[in-house]
């Protein structure tokens, strides 16, 4: 095996064990169960050896009624063992995936913005279901497994100790069970991995599928989807049927070995009982432990199945642990000083770095050169740019989704770098050009920042967005549930929505980007309302294209390839920045198909 595989399948095993690790004293109850019930398995060849010497060889009937009830008591001390330890082997299990599942819920969360940028959602739900089911499966094995261990050694030494030829004639086998059984295990563990990848292909197709089916109807695809999961399907049932004749390649052998030693005893000692030097009894318990056998190394192949796809789905389980933040709290991260939101851009340089991470030296062409901007306490800013040139980079930047290659951005005085992460983005309040509600009531949608806020606030926030009066007259009022991703209500009201989520988050600073944008034109001057009312007194950002959205900030700032080319209002650039009239003439035919002058000329007025 390659170094390269052997890592992987290293990290995948060291995950296994912590796992385990943490759930140790169910372990011990698991184990304990178990030895319990491997003493009273392996009793009952030996009572049962003792029931036909002494009871019906010698025809002692209260001999046989004594040993015939001692092996029905080891049979309820068995019976009740194996629910116990069928019962911790699952609380095992069960607890481990609830361990790992929070784990690696919580550690999505805490990953940087430009892993997600990257990161395929229905792979990463792949693992938080399919990868952690694989291994919650193979963890319920390990009590069980354990017992079965056990009771191989158990028997191994019982009957070297009973007849030590026979056993080594009976056993025989055993060595190239061990061989075979490596073999197996290192061939299927890249099949495992690989099968993985490939369910986890699948998840990804059915939820793109899934979140985009507008899209997908819209173009009447469904057929090249319909095609696009049949090639992965169709991928998975190779390496599975591969999987499956690895596997039945294998296990006859496990059934095949041991019935070679059960001939061998039964030819070998049936000799020796018709010599006289091995009793019926004997004969009988020697073979019982040799089938006794066969269950355990029969499941050996299965354990070493589940153990490979477990190992393989720990190893990308742990490949999304293993991944660290690139932006976390500064071990003497500050708190936010009193202000009224004063922010500044200094020197700052940026650019979006490749999947794999990496340095300054790695980076793509720079999105902000050098950027200098001031916003004061209170001043409403647009930005206003061609598509590329750093707008929304900078409303990311500012509550630190990603960092700032060169420069600084300061809140009120205070590096953003150095707060910390949780007290910087309450302070910034963001509404993304695509707006995101969940699944649940526009009461939750607007309290996600404060789920206890009283009713009070959260219409207050409402009337704010100018959604209060949309939202009274609903049969449900602010338990209305606004359906997967809001779609049950309109492009504005889900603006809305999302502005009064912001408001009541109460930040310091409010950014906009492209608030109105999904906003039908004829509709925009309702947000615009909502957006001048929220926007008074506050420092904010607004990110636009529309005029009538860019008239709304006190101070007008143009970007091209991440510097500033010009600023001041609204009418003052209009007056004296040829590239802004033109940029904004542009926007205008892109809004409305205008391609003449002067309806060039009527939409800057407008």
């Amino acid at each position: 095996m390659s170094a390269r595989r052997e890592r992987p399948s290293r990290a995948g095993w060291q995950l296994l064990a912590r796992a385990v690790k943490d759930q140790r004293n169910w372990v011990v109850l698991g184990v304990t169960a178990g030895l319990f019930w491997t003493g009273a398995k392996v009793a009952v060849p030996t009572l049962a050896q003792l029931a036909i010497d002494r009871g019906i060889i010698s025809r002692d009937h209260g001999a046989l009624l004594e040993w015939s009830l001692a092996i029905l008591g080891v049979g309820i001390v068995s019976a009740v063992c194996t629910g116990l330890r069928r019962f911790y082997a699952f609380g095992i299990s069960y607890r481990a995936e609830t361990d790992l599942r929070d784990r690696l819920f919580a550690h999505l969360q805490r990953l940087h913005f430009a892993f997600h940028d990257h990161a395929q959602t229905g792979q990463l739900m792949a693992r938080a279901a399919t990868d952690l089911l694989q291994v919650q499966s193979f963890l319920t094995l390990i009590p069980i497994t354990i017992g079965n261990a056990l009771t191989v050694s158990a028997v191994v030494v019982i009957l070297f100790v009973t007849n030590p030829g026979l056993a080594a004639l009976a056993l025989a086998a055993l060595p190239l069970i061990n061989v075979v059984a490596k073999r197996f295990a290192s061939n299927i563990h890249p099949v495992s991995l690989e099968l993985q990848q490939q369910l986890a292909e699948v998840a990804g197709t059915v939820e793109e599928t899934v979140v985009g089916v507008r899209v997908v109807k819209g173009f009447g695809a469904e057929a090249i989807q319909g095609g696009k999961l049949r090639t992965r399907v169709d991928r998975v049932f190779e390496r599975a049927v591969l999987l499956g004749r690895m596997r039945a390649s294998f296990m006859p052998l496990l059934d095949f070995l041991p019935a070679l030693g059960l001939v061998a005893v039964l030819w070998y000692g049936g000799h020796q009982v018709l010599s006289g030097h091995l009793s019926v009894g004997e004969l009988v318990a020697f073979m019982t432990y040799i089938l006794m056998l066969i269950a355990p190394l029969r499941m050996l192949g299965t354990i070493i199945a589940m153990a490979q796809r477990a190992v393989a789905s720990a190893t990308r389980i742990d490949e999304v642990l293993a991944t660290h933040p690139a932006i976390v709290d500064r071990a003497d991260g500050q708190t936010l000083p009193p202000g009224h939101g004063e922010l500044r851009f200094e020197e700052v340089s940026f650019a979006y770095l490749p999947p794999e991470g990496g340095q300054l030296s790695d980076a793509g062409m720079p999105v902000l050169d050098r950027l200098d901007l001031h916003v004061r306490p209170g001043e409403a800013v647009a930005l206003v740019g061609a598509t590329g040139s750093g707008k929304s980079t900078v409303a990311r930047l500012v509550p630190r989704f990603y960092e700032v290659l060169g420069g600084r951005i300061t809140i009120d005085g205070a590096d953003v770098q150095d707060l910390r992460l949780r007290e910087l983005r309450r302070a910034v309040g963001i509404v993304f050009e695509d707006t995101f509600l969940f699944s649940d009531t526009i009461r939750n949608n607007i309290s996600f920042a404060d789920p206890d806020a009283p009713q009070e606030t959260v219409e207050w926030a409402a009337r704010r967005a100018g959604l209060h009066d949309f939202v009274a007259d609903l049969p449900d009022g602010y338990e209305t549930v606004v359906g997967e991703q809001g779609f049950a209500l309109s492009g504005g009201q889900r603006q809305r929505v999302a502005l009064a989520r912001a408001i009541l988050a109460d930040p310091r600073i409010l950014i906009l980007d492209d608030a109105t944008s999904s906003v039908d034109p004829t509709k925009e001057h309702e947000i615009r309302a909502a957006l001048a009312a929220v926007m008074k007194g506050r420092t904010t950002i607004v990110i636009a294209h529309r005029p009538a959205t860019v008239a709304l900030a006190d101070r007008v700032v143009l970007l091209d390839r991440g510097r500033i080319v010009a600023e001041g209002t609204h009418t003052e650039l209009l007056a004296t920045s040829e590239r802004y009239r033109r940029l904004l003439a542009q926007s205008a035919r892109e809004e409305a198909g205008s391609t003449t002058p002067q309806q060039d000329s009527e939409a800057l007025v407008r």
